[in-house]
C-alpha cells in the first residue's frame, strides 16, 4: 500500500469516536455516526482505510458505484460477506430487497458486545439513486445501529450533498458528528516531498495538497523538474486529477464551465469575466457564478478594511484546480500527443507571475494560524479598489468583514532572484497612506521567498509559513 501522509488530527478524531463507541453510551446507545466530507482527491477514502487498519476491529468498507438500487444493495451485502464482521456468513446467505432490509441485516452481522466500524463511502452516489436512503439511515440508525457498539461512517465528495444531510429538517439532522478532510497542509507537503520550505510552498500551489499527487513526487525533486516529469506523462496524477474533479463536481451547464475556465485563466472581476466570455449573457453569467460559488469551486472575496465594499474578486477555490485550469487544461491536447514540453514551456513563461498571485491566499491562511502578529489582529484578508489603486496583499483588522481598526499591512514578494527591497517597502508605505483605517504607525510586514534587504519591516519567511501548519504543543 502507498505511503500514508499526515492526517494525525483526523485520525485522532476518528479514534476518539471509536473510543466512545467502545466505552458505551447513555441509555444503552453506544453507536455513533460521523459524516466525512472533502473534495474529490483530498484523501478521504485513504484516510478511512488507514483508520480501520489501525483500529484493528471488525469492519465492513463499502465503496459506492453507480448502478441501480438493487445493484448497490447487493454490493453492500457482498462487501459485508467478505468482511471481518462476525456475522459475515449471515450476509453471504441472505438477500435484501431494499436498503432497509440490507441495513437491518448489517445490524445483526456486526458484533453485539464489542466495537466495529461500518463505512459507506460515496453516500451522494447512493442518494442519487435512492433518495429515500437518507430516511432509511435515520430509522435504522435510531432503532438498530445506535444500540450496537458500532461507528457508522458516511463519506462523500459532493460537498453540497454532504452538508445538506446534516441540515435542519433533514432526516439525519443531529444524528452524526461532522469531519471535514482538507487537502494536505504545506507542512505535510514539505514532509511528503522532502523539499525545503520555499519549494514546499510552491509544491503546495501545484499539487493543491492532494495526496495522490504528493505520493507521486520523488523525494527532493525541485518543482520545475517535477513539472517536466509529470507533463510528459498523459496519465500522471498532475494531469488527470483536474479532469476528474471537474467531471464530478462542475455544474453540467456548459456556460458554467466556460465561466470557470475564465476565472481559472486569471479574470478576477465580474466585468473582466464577462469580457472573457462574450457569448454568455449577463443573466447567465450571474447564475453561473452563483452556481460555482455554491459548489465551492469559486470563491467570491471582498476587501477587508474599516469600510464596507462590494468590489468582489473571484478566484478558483481549490489550489490544484487553479493550477490545472491555468496550465494543464489548456495543454491537454499537446500532452496527449507526447508534447508536454510545449505545455511546460508555456507554463514556465508565466510561472513567476502566476505563482506570486497564487501564493497570496495561502499566505493569508498561514498568517491566520501564526502567533506574533500585532495585538488585536482578529482577521486577515486583502484590500483593493475598483482601479486596484491601491491593492494590498495582506491586511489585518480586529474584526471581519468590516473592521474597526487596521492592525497590519503587508506585501507578498515571492521572487527567487532577489529579496524584499527598499523599493518594495516604499511602495507599501505609499499604499498604506491610501488605505482606509490605516495610519503612519500601522505595522508593516513583508512575506518574502528570498528574505529582506531592509530591517524596517517585519519579515515572514517560507519557513514561517510552513511552521504555521505544524501542530502546536499539546
Amino acid at each position: 500500500m502507498a505511503r500514508f501522509i499526515g492526517r494525525e488530527h483526523e485520525l485522532s478524531r476518528l479514534e476518539r469516536l471509536l473510543g466512545r463507541v467502545a466505552t458505551g453510551g447513555r441509555a444503552g446507545r453506544p453507536g455513533r455516526a460521523v459524516l466525512v466530507r472533502g473534495r474529490r482527491g483530498a484523501g478521504k477514502s485513504r484516510l478511512l482505510e488507514e483508520f480501520v487498519r489501525r483500529a484493528d476491529v471488525p469492519y465492513v468498507f463499502h465503496t459506492a458505484v453507480r448502478g441501480t438500487e438493487a445493484e448497490q444493495v447487493a454490493g453492500l451485502l457482498a462487501e459485508g460477506a467478505a468482511s471481518t464482521l462476525p456475522g459475515a456468513r449471515i450476509l453471504a446467505e441472505r438477500s435484501a430487497g431494499s436498503w432497509e432490509d440490507a441495513l437491518r441485516l448489517l445490524a445483526v452481522a456486526v458484533p453485539q458486545e464489542s466495537p466495529s466500524v461500518v463505512v459507506l463511502d460515496g453516500l451522494p452516489v447512493l442518494l442519487a439513486t435512492a433518495p429515500e436512503l437518507e430516511g432509511v439511515l435515520q430509522v435504522v440508525f435510531a432503532r438498530e445501529l445506535s444500540r450496537r457498539p458500532v461507528l457508522l461512517v458516511l463519506a462523500g465528495s459532493d460537498l453540497e450533498t454532504m452538508e445538506a444531510v446534516n441540515r435542519p429538517g433533514r432526516p439525519f439532522y443531529m444524528r452524526a458528528t461532522e469531519l471535514v478532510v482538507h487537502p494536505l497542509t504545506p507542512a505535510d507537503v514539505a514532509d511528503a516531498t522532502g523539499l525545503p520550505a520555499a519549494e514546499a510552498v510552491d509544491a503546495r500551489l501545484v499539487s493543491g495538497g492532494l495526496p495522490l499527487i504528493c505520493r507521486e513526487w520523488p523525494p527532493g525533486l525541485p518543482v520545475r523538474e517535477q513539472l517536466r516529469r509529470a507533463l510528459s506523462d498523459p496519465v500522471s496524477p498532475l494531469v488527470v486529477t483536474g479532469e476528474r474533479v471537474l467531471a464530478a463536481e462542475a455544474p453540467p451547464d456548459t456556460q458554467a464551465r466556460t465561466v470557470l475556465n475564465a476565472v481559472g485563466a486569471g479574470h478576477r472581476t465580474h466585468s473582466a469575466i464577462g469580457r472573457a466570455v462574450p457569448g454568455v449573457p449577463r443573466a447567465s453569467l450571474n447564475r453561473a457564478l452563483q452556481s460555482l460559488v455554491e459548489r465551492r469551486l469559486v470563491t467570491a472575496a471582498t476587501p477587508l478594511s474599516t469600510r464596507p465594499s462590494r468590489e468582489t474578486r473571484y478566484h478558483v477555490t481549490d489550489a490544484h484546480l487553479r493550477f490545472w485550469l491555468a496550465f494543464v487544461g489548456p495543454g491537454l491536447a499537446e500532452i496527449g500527443r507526447d508534447r508536454g514540453d510545449l505545455a511546460l514551456a508555456r507554463l514556465l513563461r508565466s510561472w513567476d507571475a502566476w505563482r506570486e498571485a497564487a501564493v497570496k491566499p495561502l499566505v493569508r491562511e498561514s498568517l491566520r494560524r501564526m502567533g506574533g502578529l500585532p495585538g488585536g489582529t482578529g482577521a486577515i484578508g486583502g484590500y483593493w479598489t475598483r482601479t486596484d489603486d491601491p491593492e494590498i496583499d495582506v491586511v489585518g483588522t480586529d474584526l471581519e468583514p468590516v473592521g474597526r481598526t487596521v492592525t497590519l499591512l503587508g506585501s507578498v514578494v515571492w521572487r527567487e532572484d532577489r529579496p524584499f527591497e527598499r523599493g518594495d517597502l516604499d511602495a507599501l508605505i505609499v499604499r498604506r497612506s491610501r488605505m482606509p483605517g490605516a495610519t503612519p504607525g500601522t505595522p508593516l510586514l513583508a512575506v518574502s521567498r528570498s528574505g529582506s534587504a531592509t530591517a524596517e519591516v517585519a519579515l515572514v519567511t517560507p519557513e514561517d509559513l510552513v511552521a504555521a501548519w505544524r501542530p502546536g504543543p499539546s
